[in-house]
């Protein structure tokens, strides 16, 4: 069902990405972990952005998203305010499975920590041990530590430059965790692709079953573009529609990674041409206040 959603609050979390909280009932009610919502930033003309659902309050009939502004779209979404109005669709995707399973480590990278969230949410309510690894590239771009810390039996941190937590990639004590005896039941890896693909070459060895969440390469998220296409196993599956969780072993990796860099000039042109634009209209803005005459004092 197609409507206005009013946008309820909006924070900046980092220099390009923001979480937005927006009201809308009945997805809050019926959201599974793992799923996700198409926002449409207008009308029914506008790009449709996929955005995994990062919370939601049933009582408050609100959900919670987090994205990055890499396009006109999600810049477009980044200036949104409380009691502005956005189109939201969903919940769509598969959920995930949970179950008990014993113990689980979850595994995330920059803003695929806001989808792992619910997941490692949920796992640690049916009752598993839950280990949460958060990495980024560098402090400024970790984001929700204290949600995740706060659900989890042990938290680990690393960054690439070390300004925060473990100087060290995800992997690394991922590969530490697989080496405990017992290793792991499940791993949960969501993040930038080369991540995941690296998460799952080093839970390959120890035989862990390993879900990785593909939701970077979806485009109109019904599965009519044909964009998400992806080779599971060598057989063909639509992120959107069979995903957005995949055993990550079976994965193909190197050709997602091809097909999810065929918009990436178009992405950046667009990105930077909405830095620029931002830029003269603050600078258009300074300088019409400039030239008003100043109020004398009273």
């Amino acid at each position: 069902m197609r409507s206005m959603h009013n946008v309820v609050s909006k924070v900046q979390l980092s220099e390009e990405v923001f979480r937005i909280e927006v009201e809308a009932p009945l997805v809050a009610r019926e959201r599974k972990p793992g799923q996700f919502v198409i926002v449409m930033c207008d009308d029914e003309y506008s790009e449709r952005i996929p955005l995994t659902i990062a919370d939601a309050d049933p009582d408050k009939g609100t959900v919670t998203l987090i994205f990055q502004t890499v396009g006109a779209s999600t810049h477009k979404l980044a200036l949104k305010n409380p009691a502005d109005k956005i189109i939201l669709l969903g919940p769509l995707g598969n959920p995930t499975h949970i179950e008990c399973y014993g113990w689980t480590v979850c595994v995330g990278g920059g803003i695929g920590s806001a989808p792992l969230y619910p997941i490692a949410k949920a796992l640690r309510q049916a009752g598993n041990r839950v280990t949460v690894i958060s990495g980024a590239r560098t402090k400024d771009l970790l984001i929700m530590q204290d949600e995740l810390r706060a659900i989890a039996d042990e938290y680990i941190v690393v960054t690439d430059d070390g300004s925060f937590g473990r100087k060290a990639l995800v992997t690394e004590p991922l590969d530490e965790l697989c080496r405990r005896a017992p290793p792991p039941d499940l791993v949960v890896a969501i993040g930038p692709p080369i991540m995941m693909k690296f998460c799952a070459e080093t839970t390959r060895p120890y035989g862990i079953k390993t879900l990785a969440s593909l939701n970077t390469i979806m485009l109109d998220g019904t599965g009519m573009c044909g964009g998400c296409r992806v080779s599971i196993g060598g057989k063909t599956k639509f992120v959107c529609v069979d995903g957005p969780e995949f055993d990550a072993h079976l994965v193909d990796w190197d050709g997602m990674m091809t097909r999810l860099g065929t918009y990436r000039d178009i992405e950046k042109e667009a990105h930077d041409r909405c830095h620029l634009e931002l830029q003269l209209e603050k600078l258009d803005a300074a300088e019409i206040s400039a030239s008003r005459p100043k109020e004398s004092a009273q």
